[in-house]
This record gives structure tokens, C-alpha cells and sequence, in this order.
């Protein structure tokens, strides 16, 4: 376990967690405002886990494993992501359709804010939101980003950044 909130827990992902993330990475938000990974196999699943699993040991963070505490449903991702392009970290989340509008997104990213600001020790935190994405964006409203600037992301897509932190 990495940390808990009033509902959730948050937990490193291991290979096993292959079936939700295939789930995850081929729901049509995900595809549509995050990008189609071309993940269509448990197999393919378990490699793609291997960037979150990897930065555990290399950033001393990554993307979580997001469960219900009442009966250990897996319902999504939450966590913080180091990219290269990027001067600080950023927050990531992504939650099954089937649990979304429930408020544990906007806990799960609470909860990652708080083990991001405390045990770790980190200030600023940035977010990267693809435009129209509102969702997204209306969540890091309440967890208290604001929105900084537009940029060019991946040399083909315009996105926006979002910032927590100074």
C-alpha cells in the first residue's frame, strides 16, 4: 500500500493488474483525450505496465493502482508521472467508466497530493489536460490547479498545462 484515502487505496501496480489496465487504456476517453496506446492484449497490458512499475524505483513515484477499500474493486489510476518534457512532475488519473461521477477521482488526486506534498516531498505539481477534455479540467479546478498555458505536445497535438504549486 502507498497510501489510503477515506475510501480508496492506493497501491503500486504489479503485471497482474494487466486486465484493467487494458480496460483503461481502451476506453473511448482514454483514446479519444490521452491517445490510443495500441494495447489490445492482456500481454501487451503487462508491458505497458512495465513505464509505472519502472518509475517507482527510478523516480520514487508513479502511477497507483486505485481500489475501493469496502471490497478491493479496481477501479482506476491515479498517480504522478516524470516526464522528460516536463520541469516537474505531473498528476495523471483515469477511472472505468462504470465508477465515474462517484467522486473518487477527485479523492484519489486529493489523496495523491497530499503523499505527493508530504512523504515525498515535492511543491510544484503540474497536470497536462488535452483540450476539451472538461472533465479533467473541472476536477483540477476543485483539487485547486489553475490552468498556465498551451503548448505543443508530441510535435502534433496542442495541449494545456495545468499547475499546483510554485
Amino acid at each position: 500500500m502507498v497510501f489510503e484515502t477515506e475510501r480508496l487505496a492506493l497501491r503500486h501496480f504489479t503485471p497482474d493488474d494487466a486486465p484493467l489496465v487494458l480496460e483503461l487504456v481502451n476506453d473511448p476517453l482514454w483514446i479519444r483525450f490521452i491517445g490510443d496506446r495500441n494495447v489490445r492484449t492482456l500481454d501487451e497490458a503487462r508491458s505497458y505496465l512495465q513505464k509505472p512499475i519502472d518509475s517507482y524505483a527510478v523516480h520514487g513515484f508513479g502511477l497507483y493502482h486505485v481500489a475501493r477499500k469496502s471490497d478491493g474493486e479496481a477501479l482506476g489510476m491515479c498517480g504522478l508521472v516524470k516526464r522528460d518534457t516536463l520541469s516537474h512532475a505531473d498528476i495523471g488519473f483515469a477511472f472505468l467508466e462504470r465508477f465515474r461521477g462517484a467522486g473518487y477521482a477527485v479523492e484519489a488526486a486529493r489523496g495523491t497530493l497530499d503523499y505527493a506534498r508530504g512523504p515525498l516531498g515535492l511543491g510544484r505539481i503540474l497536470a497536462v489536460v488535452s483540450p476539451g477534455n472538461e472533465r479533467s479540467a473541472s476536477l483540477l479546478t476543485k483539487i485547486g490547479f489553475v490552468r498556465e498555458r498551451s503548448t505543443s505536445w508530441n510535435e502534433k497535438d496542442v495541449v494545456d498545462i495545468w499547475a499546483n504549486g510554485v
